[in-house]
């Protein structure tokens, strides 16, 4: 009995000019261009970082990059929530999609107690808060 074959399905992603939306492809070259284009620092695929100098707590929410579902089915997981530091050390979430991203990420700062924004990225750019 012969299987059917699996439907195309990009194993690398990429995020269109809204920043947000996540474009398939399987050209790793082309990959590789356009994630450095994004920058270095993460700031193009950096959903939410924040931190408590005090405790020693840093909450980081990023855009990966490669779809990590490696079942048949299912929507590519594209983002990941992790806390370092703290009680809650390691703690790894991931999701499909920019906007259950955001809502990860901030589950993710009630789970670690980090409760105000200490430094946000929005649109690549730091965001120190003031007006």
């Amino acid at each position: 009995m012969n299987k059917v074959p699996e439907p195309w399905r990009p194993r690398y992603w990429i995020l269109d000019a809204d920043g947000r939306t996540p474009i398939g492809t399987q050209d790793l070259h082309e990959w590789a261009r356009l994630c450095a284009s994004q920058g270095e620092d993460a700031g193009g695929r950096r959903v939410g970082w924040d931190y408590d100098n005090e405790r020693g707590i840093t909450v980081s929410t990023t855009f990966m990059g490669i779809d990590h579902n490696y079942m048949p089915s299912g929507p590519p997981i594209l983002f990941e929530t992790m806390i370092f530091g703290g009680p809650h050390d390691q703690y790894t979430e991931r999701y499909a999609t920019w906007d259950e991203a955001e809502r990860g990420h901030q589950r993710a700062m009630d789970l670690a107690g980090i409760k105000r924004k200490l430094e946000t990225w929005i649109d690549g750019e730091q965001d120190d808060g003031q007006p």
